[in-house]
């Protein structure tokens, strides 16, 4: 009977630890109160049928167990007169509850608590009447009934495990009653039964308090739990819609992750697996940066002609090494850059032009009122009409430095670019007085916005069509105002059917002053190009199949959330 006890005592213990086990790992998504009695302790419904058949495990090995050692026996065993058939009749019984409970769980045919307050009620009725047949408190098979107890409490818990507790003290009280009244025994210990009974109370107690603090660290750690997935969360979203691109590599340059921006600055549908695959030059640097941590900015230049400026940074995770490279696009660098640029170059602008506005207001002045003299030669006159030809130029120079040290910020807005291009139109048709069958509207995906400011917009495209209408060819075909989706990128192009731009002045295209005509201020692509930039947005030239001028402005896709840092 020690033997039995012992490797019931093993056996007791490793039920306790796999209970406890269980349950500071449990997973607090369904959550259900078994105990009647109370409210105030929760257990994961999931996790909590785990625990039950654990504990029917348990029942299943230590009645087999019993049997095992009743026929295996053979010595006497400290059984009273009817002790054997008792003992045999009470463990088949223990072992036919315990396999209809386990059928009972498995279906599920009631609510977990009534299922676990069943099993720990006969647990404590059945080891008492083992008890009894073994010889009463004195055999010391009562210490099973405090694994039953601490079971109790954490498969139930809350006050539940106090009212197991008093079952089974009243249940050894009363086994000792019985045996004394009867003569079972020859010695009978009260004292041992209330010793017992007390010690069933503060196991009782001890897994109350075990069980309390056990819910209240599950429900630390799923708060916790849920702050981490919300910060996972936030951490993601601003990573992922991050203007900057970001790449995560390790040291042999394989690529682990990288988020929208990235992809869509390089122009990639799929992530590439090697930083090679990317840029040859963006893997040299990686390599160069790592020999010396000085240089870790590179400028790279893609095929579209978009300027890139990657950083290298460490990234340490634990053991292991990561690598940031950050990529910027220089369209927001240039973008700060032009803002800080227009604001000195306005109040330099604005104050010259007042200055050579009041000379010339009275050279023209002047000219007028000498053009009015009856007595001037036609060939004086000529010279009057030219004073007043350069006056109105000089003037119209000054409007547009003017206009240009009067640049105010952006003020972005998502506007839908088929309605606004076809209103545009009709507006800028109206104000030019032109025949509506010159230029003509043509938008291959319609559903399209951009997120720019409408007044940078018309200014741009006011002055590119005023180029086309001046330098194309009208007779071969109206211009083409034309919608497309280039790079996921909105564009907007403005062909005419010129002979396009000699390829001498290409480079000096966009720069201020310059020009080709005799009449122009070579201002207008100049300041279309920094309004461009102004909202992120791209102004280039082109020459179409045919060989006509194409102006491609390429602004920023609404429907992709982006961070400005």
């Amino acid at each position: 009977m020690l033997c039995l006890i012992n490797r019931v005592g093993i056996l007791s213990k490793s039920l306790q630890n796999a209970m406890l086990k269980n349950a500071a790992s449990a997973n607090s998504n369904d959550i259900i109160y078994p105990c009647p009695f109370s409210r105030d302790y929760s257990i994961p419904s999931t996790q909590a049928w785990r625990l039950l058949k654990v504990f029917l495990s348990y029942r299943l090995v230590l009645a087999c167990l019993f049997i095992y050692l009743f026929y295996q026996h053979s010595g006497p065993l400290p059984l009273g007169p009817y002790g054997h058939q008792l003992f045999l009749n009470g463990c088949w019984t223990y072992l036919l509850l315990t396999l209809l409970s386990m059928i009972s769980v498995a279906w599920r045919f009631t609510g977990y608590a009534m299922q676990a307050q069943w099993l720990i009620f006969t647990d404590i009725i059945m080891l008492t009447l083992l008890m009894h047949a073994c010889g009463g408190v004195n055999s010391g098979m009562g210490v099973l009934l405090a694994v039953s107890i601490a079971s109790g409490g954490l498969l139930i818990g809350g006050i539940c495990s106090i009212v197991f507790a008093a079952i089974a003290s009243l249940a050894v009280i009363s086994e000792q009653v019985f045996a004394d009244y009867t003569d079972s025994f020859a010695a009978i210990s009260y004292t041992y039964a209330g010793m017992l009974g007390a010690a069933f109370f503060t196991i009782a107690l001890l897994a109350h308090v075990l069980t309390q603090r056990s819910t209240q660290t599950l429900q630390l750690a799923k708060q916790q739990r849920q702050t981490i997935i919300k910060l996972e969360e936030l951490n993601r979203y601003i990573i992922q819609h991050l203007q900057s691109g970001i790449l995560i590599i390790d040291k042999t340059q394989t690529l682990q992750m990288a988020n929208e921006a990235a992809l869509r600055l390089l122009n990639l549908a799929i992530l590439p697996t090697h930083l090679a695959a990317i840029s040859s030059q963006l893997s040299e640097a990686f390599n160069s940066w790592l020999q010396d941590a000085e240089q870790d900015a590179i400028q790279l230049k893609l095929t579209d002609q978009s300027e890139i400026r990657s950083r290298f940074m460490v990234l340490p995770a634990g053991r292991d090494v990561f690598y940031l490279c950050i990529l910027e696009d220089m369209s927001l660098y240039n973008q700060r850059l032009q803002q800080s640029k227009l604001a000195s170059l306005g109040r330099l602008t604005a104050s010259i032009a007042h200055e050579i506005r009041n000379p010339l207001g009275a050279i023209s002045h002047a000219g007028q009122l000498l053009s009015e003299n009856p007595l001037l030669s036609p060939q004086d006159h000529r010279l009057t009409e030219i004073i007043q030809t350069h006056s109105v130029r000089v003037n119209h120079i000054i409007d547009d430095i003017l206009q240009l040290s009067r640049r105010t910020a952006s003020r972005r807005e998502t506007i839908v670019l088929q309605p606004w291009l076809e209103e545009y139109l009709s507006m800028f048709i109206m104000e030019k007085a032109i025949d509506a069958n010159l230029i003509k509207l043509c938008m291959i995906p319609p559903a399209l916005s951009a997120f720019v400011d409408p007044g940078h917009l018309k200014q741009i495209l006011d002055n590119l069509c005023q180029n086309a209408l001046k330098y194309g060819d009208a007779e071969a075909g109206p211009i083409t105002l034309r919608l497309s989706l280039f790079q996921q990128a909105p564009c907007i192009e403005v062909i005419d059917n010129g002979d396009g731009i000699k390829k001498e002045h290409l480079a000096h295209l966009f720069e201020p002053f310059f020009t080709t005509s005799s009449s122009g201020t070579g201002l207008g692509l100049y300041i279309s190009k920094e309004l461009a930039e102004l909202n992120q947005a791209n102004l280039s030239y082109h020459l179409t199949a045919e060989n006509h001028s194409c102006f491609r402005l390429c602004l920023l896709n609404a429907e992709q959330s982006l961070i400005e840092i």
